[in-house]
């Protein structure tokens, strides 16, 4: 395994970090995957079609659709990086997923017709996956899709709810997943789709959060009606499809590490600027130590993150890596910003909306949604169950 960069990274890294500062939409308001207030959407849309126009997305798509056949695997890593180290918007939606299913399954003819689209943000894409019974469990989705008539004209009707749709208030294009074949076993039977959410019958009803923002939908399908040309794949073999477009999106691995450390770093500045006693924080041991313990796991994470890179690039990948790594991630986040909450005693209760909150109130928004990152993606508690069955062997959990 190889902690340091390589020089060629480097260097393309210095480029990522220079585009940023000077093309960034600016700083983010909230920490975590966030959807943007409407009034934000054209120049995250100007942004992320610069980010692909500059090959910095889309590194590893086909030549012809702007990829770098060339390039160093892990220059999407050091992308993903440098846009969480800037503390800026990454492109909103789920364009990487929804463009990975195309790439790999998708027709010629659907290439040509959304891939420039995704280039030029024309096209922001949202997730049509999770639903109410079907989270952490996805193969238990219930949404159908009917085929009607053949040949040319042949559609699928869909009827279904969707639920936790980050960013389908923004989207235009849905990456969706529904039961074709009701007889067939749990994770068989599912077809992929290319969803346009402008399509009569698709209601997409916001979700507020703890927090107080929209971040989430929930989408309700109602005799919607796809063309079977939008089939992703093949019919009826769509986990196939959404298994393999997962498996691919590794980026994110790498921004999750740059978040925290970025917070580490501002819980650092926190500690040294809060009085206790009448001295700085930092200056009593057991703040220190609570600090030290924090940075640690910090640094524990970036090694996993680099293990998980080491192991992509020579081929030896395991399915529990990624498991694990959330899991880490997750609570190591809301640890961090845990400790930044109490080191501020009473005013850790200012809401994020009072003028005397620290930092604009960011900690009490980033403490609330924490417990978000424990849960999307697969709940941590499930994610247990699956390294302890996938990763050591241990017998299934009784049903």
């Amino acid at each position: 395994m190889r902690l340091e960069s390589m020089p060629e990274l480097e260097a393309f890294r210095r480029k990522v970090r220079a585009f940023v500062a000077q093309h960034s939409p600016g700083v983010k308001r909230h920490s975590g995957v966030r959807a943007p207030e409407p009034a934000l959407m054209p120049a995250i849309r100007e942004w992320t079609a610069k980010l692909y126009g500059a090959g910095f997305l889309g590194i590893d798509w086909p030549a012809p659709y702007g990829g770098r056949p060339d390039a160093h695997p892990l220059e999407p890593s050091v992308v993903a990086e440098e846009i969480a180290r800037a503390r800026t918007w990454p492109p909103v939606g789920a364009a990487s997923l929804a463009s990975a299913a195309l790439i790999e399954f998708g027709s010629d003819e659907q290439q040509e017709r959304f891939l420039p689209r995704i280039r030029s943000c024309e096209d922001v894409w949202c997730q049509l996956f999770s639903e109410p019974e079907a989270g952490s469990d996805l193969a238990a989705l219930r949404t159908r899709a009917v085929r009607e008539g053949e040949g040319d004209d042949a559609v699928f009707v869909v009827d279904g709810q969707k639920v936790w749709t980050t960013n389908g208030q923004h989207a235009d294009m849905g990456y969706l997943l529904a039961r074709t074949d009701g007889d067939a076993p749990k994770h068989k039977g599912i077809t992929a789709f290319a969803l346009d959410m402008r399509s009569p019958g698709v209601e997409v009803r916001p979700l507020r959060e703890l927090t107080g923002t929209t971040d989430f939908n929930e989408v309700f399908l109602d005799g919607v009606r796809i063309p079977a040309a939008n089939v992703i794949g093949r019919v009826d073999d769509g986990w196939r499809v959404a298994m393999s477009s997962l498996g691919r999106e590794r980026s994110g691995v790498a921004a999750r590490g740059a978040e925290l450390s970025a917070v580490l770093e501002d819980l650092v500045a926190l500690a040294a600027r809060t009085p206790v006693g009448g001295r700085p924080a930092l200056d009593d041991s057991a703040t220190r130590q609570a600090v030290g313990e924090l940075a640690a796991r910090v640094q524990v994470n970036a090694a996993m993150t680099a293990l998980a890179q080491s192991r992509m690039l020579h081929g030896s990948e395991r399915p529990v890596d990624a498991l694990l790594g959330k899991i880490f991630f997750s609570e190591l986040n809301h640890d961090l910003v845990d400790f930044g909450l109490r080191l501020q005693g009473a005013d850790g209760l200012l809401t994020e909306d009072d003028p005397e909150a620290v930092a604009d109130g960011w900690w009490q928004d980033a403490h609330l949604y924490s417990r978000a990152y424990t849960i999307a993606g697969g709940a941590n508690e499930v994610l247990r169950t699956q390294v302890a069955e996938r990763g050591l062997g241990m017998p299934r959990a009784a049903s």
